[in-house]
């Protein structure tokens, strides 16, 4: 990885161009520049031909002056530390931005998990459990699924955690099936979160959100229901959308059941067949001629050399570190509003909180109750970006809706910090 596209360089970079925005003290500045604990563990795993394979895995704890460490678990054959650390801090701006009692963290193992099958994909999970089990814990650090990683994954932690500590801990992680105590409505939380997001944003730009053409990267988990929720709650139409191998762009919108025979048939949605319909690269994808773009894939995607290209109005970050800091820039000078992954992408971990909730007090809720909750807590993270923002141009310093929130979220951490006595 190119060393200006290094994760951990840019959420520094973030960070270091928020603390001069809102004159942050520099011990505190210093306190957030790294994360508090890091962790390195060598897993042996015992694959189908009776062998045993070793990997390598990550816990990083970046932060936890607001609460426990929190943030997902990936698993992937191009993770590194870096990765894992940015991921870590963007956790701990994304509970302060929503204002939930968490601090940041995230974890990975370096593995390519399309190669196991379900007993080795078992194997490894509970082998990173027993690797990370003393840093770990409802009070200490809480994971959850993400790239490559399922609620299945997490039951199997769960599992493995409640072993070794004695006793069953439902809420030392989340994201885990709705049979031992995940939460309904957590499934789509992410994506649902980022709905609101845009409902709002689209007030505020006034785009009719039943003539907006939406365009969105990625074929996962949050881009699928980008998708399916952006049609069925708002009426929109979504004219693009990609995986991995690339993409399909049709202006007439895209029908769902027609994507997923096409996945299922050739491998991706560039299969897809239609009267006006044509392959696109995911490049290309962003640069479509639409209202709002959704990158929900993975980070580094609209950057210096192609945001000037980019014809949105809304730019929402589904997936985390999708844009680039100079690409931010030239965004915010265009007129794209350019919302972050940790405002919009932040209905995920404001679900595992409501999951972790639950968990502890041993009451569960219905899946609206979810999603009411959800929307008051993530349309106030909306609302606090933009008046805070407003609140610096009306000084006459213009800044960014990232830099926006950054300025909450960094407030809120290092005001925790100084009233703890850290610094």
């Amino acid at each position: 990885m190119a060393e200006e596209l290094n994760p951990f360089k840019i959420a520094q970079e973030q960070l270091d161009q928020a603390a001069q925005i809102m004159k942050l003290d520099r011990q505190a500045h210093a306190i957030l520049r790294e994360p508090k604990r890091q962790l390195t563990v060598t897993l042996p795993v015992k694959m189908r031909d009776g062998t045993t394979k070793t990997f390598t895995g990550f816990r990083v704890q970046y932060n936890d002056a607001r609460g426990p460490a929190k943030g997902g678990i990936r698993f992937h054959p191009a993770e590194t530390i870096d990765t894992v650390k940015a991921l870590a801090a963007w956790m701990t701006w994304k509970c302060s931005l929503a204002n939930i009692p968490f601090g940041g963290g995230k974890g990975g193992v370096i593995c390519d998990p399309k190669k196991f099958n379900d007993v080795e994909m078992e194997n490894l999970s509970r082998a990173y459990m027993r690797g990370i089990a003393s840093i770990v814990g409802t009070n200490q650090d809480v994971p959850a699924p993400d790239v490559y990683t399922t609620p299945q994954i997490m039951a199997w932690m769960m599992d493995e955690y409640s072993r070794i500590v004695g006793h069953n801990d439902f809420g030392m992680i989340t994201g885990k099936p709705v049979e031992i105590w995940g939460s309904e409505g957590r499934k789509d939380s992410t994506a649902m979160g980022g709905m609101f997001v845009m409902r709002e944003a689209a007030k505020a730009l006034k785009i009719d959100l039943k003539k907006a053409k939406i365009a969105v990267q990625g074929f996962g988990n949050a881009g699928m229901y980008a998708y399916t929720l952006s049609k069925s709650m708002f009426g929109s139409k979504v004219v693009a959308i990609s995986d991995s191998a690339g993409g399909v762009y049709d202006p007439d919108g895209l029908d769902m059941k027609k994507l997923e025979e096409a996945k299922a048939k050739t491998g991706s949605v560039q299969g897809y067949q239609s009267k006006n319909a044509k392959k696109v690269s995911n490049e290309q994808l962003l640069e479509l001629p639409v209202d709002i773009l959704i990158p929900a894939a993975i980070e580094n995607q609209v950057k210096k050399d192609n945001a000037d290209r980019v014809k949105a109005k809304l730019l929402l970050e589904l997936a985390n570190g999708p844009v680039t800091p100079d690409a931010t820039n030239i965004l915010f000078e265009k007129g794209v509003v350019d919302l972050p992954d940790f405002l919009v992408n932040s209905g995920g971990v404001i679900g595992s909180y409501f999951e972790w909730t639950q968990n502890v007090s041993g009451y569960y809720w219905d899946t609206p109750r979810f999603d009411a909750e959800l929307d008051k807590i993530i349309t106030q993270s909306f609302r606090d970006t933009m008046a805070t923002q407003k609140g610096y141009a009306d000084k006459k310093q213009k800044i960014s809706p990232r830099m926006a929130a950054y300025v909450i979220a960094v407030d809120r951490v290092a005001r925790a910090m100084k009233a703890r006595g850290w610094y």
